[in-house]
């Protein structure tokens, strides 16, 4: 167990969290006094001192006569706080990338030189990498997530192609004899499986399980069907156990096949070892593989798991150990809320910098009507957690765009706007009710902007 590591993640756990937790009781303050002589210069310094930025002036001025907006201003300060958590993330997690376990030197080792990551958007799976499989964020890991886990195929097979294209053209250093592996990641809940389980599959573990791996073979087939057989990637599914983050990994085959009642669980493995020392646990991992790979019946497979997958499975059980651990020490051993909890949506392109459980839900689309399970899946779930409490929805919609193309961040912020159009058009009313609140943000792939606002205190007093 890597009880450092776990401090350290504790440390910026309860750090990101405290940026969100401080605007519902700031908030109350502010309302409780509007009605004093100097309310706006004490509301600033109130916001300044809790929150570490100021508030819009026009959501303050009038609130003596027409009451404190506080809809716009809880939408406004979980974008501004989600900002100060973008900027400040080379800091805080600075100590988790020298200490994780997988960075891109051991993928390369294993035989991979890009590990392509669909979880299911659920909020709950936000922590995927540097918490559940405690991996560093590196070039190597590319993460996007979509409903069920069900990402677009075709999207995927232009994202193999540049990875392959940058290969065999030497952009991948050390890349030349390594694989593309794609990692579709599925999710459950042992303490309240029927409700509690993936909302886009409602609630039914068997059916998330199934589709997220004929997702991963339709992948397969399509790659190899059209660059000739045995160009396509090499796939792992995984599922995740979101009351205690533990993870269930069906062990490919000697073909690359995937049986679905082929797995090794990790709970079972940190049950089994406990008070063992590091290397006969590790070595009862590699028992716990041989069992699975040897089953009969319904979990048989043809052959055993090639070396380098096995090597990453072994690592990712291991390292997922300290994870339930982490979750004993400082969750009780189960998180206390086991479902959703997340603060806004992100819907568009992800932001990489903040991943944390239960901080977003996110929408991964080029096209409102192209990612319109995942959107309403994402309004059906803040319905239960905002609308239902008189607060709104909101939405950041984000998108990168490369400053080494001419005009291509103008086109970005082109881009937000269709897309903010077409939000508040299909969930229109919300927009009406001012129950939805949309903030624009762009990022520079190759330089220094990130999550940069579009027209930030417009968009926010147009509600």
């Amino acid at each position: 167990m890597d009880r450092e590591l776990n401090r350290q993640l504790y440390a910026y756990e309860e750090r990101v969290r405290g940026r969100f937790t401080a605007i519902v009781d700031t908030l109350k303050t502010l309302s409780d006094c509007r009605h004093t002589l100097d309310f706006v210069d004490q509301a600033q310094r109130i916001a300044q001192e809790r929150l570490g930025f100021e508030l819009p002036h026009e959501l303050l001025d009038d609130a003596w006569v027409s009451g404190l907006n506080l809809r716009a201003l809880h939408a406004y300060c979980t974008f501004r706080s989600f900002k100060i958590c973008v900027d400040r993330a080379h800091i805080d997690q600075r100590p988790l990338c020298e200490r994780s376990l997988l960075d891109a030197g051991f993928i390369q080792s294993c035989g991979y030189h890009t590990l392509d990551i669909s979880p299911c958007a659920d909020g709950r799976l936000q922590g995927l990498v540097p918490f559940v499989l405690r991996m560093a964020p590196n070039d190597s890991v590319y993460v996007k997530a979509y409903a069920g886990a069900l990402f677009d195929i075709e999207a995927d097979i232009a994202d193999w192609t540049h990875r392959e294209l940058s290969r065999l053209s030497g952009g991948i250093p050390g890349g030349e004899d390594a694989n593309y592996l794609k990692v579709a990641v599925y999710h459950f809940s042992t303490s309240n499986p029927n409700h509690e389980g993936c909302a886009a599959h409602g609630s039914n573990d068997h059916l998330a399980t199934e589709l997220a791996l004929a997702r991963l073979n339709e992948l397969r087939a399509a790659v190899e069907n059209t660059f000739g057989l045995g160009a396509a990637p090499e796939i792992l599914l995984i599922g995740v156990d979101t009351d205690i983050d533990a993870i269930r990994i069906h062990l490919p085959d000697g073909n690359g096949d995937i049986n679905p009642h082929r797995y090794v669980e990790s709970f079972r493995i940190y049950q089994e070892t406990l008070g063992m020392g590091a290397g006969d646990a590790r070595a009862h991992i590699d028992r716990s593989i041989e069992e699975a790979e040897q089953a009969e019946g319904w979990a048989r497979g043809s052959g055993t798991t090639p070396p380098g997958m096995r090597r990453l499975i072994q690592h990712l059980l291991e390292a997922n150990l300290s994870q339930i651990e982490y979750v004993i020490q400082h969750h009780d051993g189960r998180y206390r809320v086991i479902g959703h909890n997340e603060r806004f949506i992100c819907a568009g392109e992800a932001m990489s910098e903040l991943q944390l459980r239960n901080k977003f839900y996110f929408a991964h689309l080029d096209t409102v009507e192209e990612g319109a399970n995942d959107m309403d899946v994402g309004i059906r779930i803040f319905t239960g957690l905002n609308i239902r409490h008189g607060l709104g929805v909101p939405i950041l919609i984000h998108f990168h765009y490369s400053s080494h193309v001419p005009g291509a961040r103008e086109r970005a912020v082109t881009h937000c706007r269709r897309v903010k159009a077409a939000i508040e058009s299909r969930y229109q009313k919300l927009h009406e009710s001012q129950l939805l609140f949309c903030q624009m943000a762009v990022s520079d792939m190759h330089g220094s902007e990130r999550c940069a606002f579009v027209d930030d205190e417009t968009e926010m007093v147009g509600h």
